[in-house]
């Protein structure tokens, strides 16, 4: 759509070409497929446990060692 310098658009010329930009970038996204999603989502939990874990045992270690300070 070609506007000449200081002319108006319409709103509803401006919605369209919104829309139309916004669906130009939906057909560049690459969507994953079931498998790659399955992959993703297990790489996330295991993650989340790992750092679940290493906080625990990082607050244990921490707890114990203000436990023996304060006694």
């Amino acid at each position: 759509m070609s506007v000449a310098k200081g002319e108006k658009v319409s709103l509803f010329q401006r919605i369209k070409k919104y829309y139309r930009g916004v669906a130009g970038e939906l057909k560049k996204v690459h969507w994953p497929n079931r498998k790659e999603i399955t992959t993703y989502t297990l790489v996330v939990l295991v993650s989340v446990v790992l750092v679940g874990v290493i906080i625990w045992v990082f607050d244990s270690g921490v707890s114990f060692v203000m436990s023996q300070i304060v006694k």
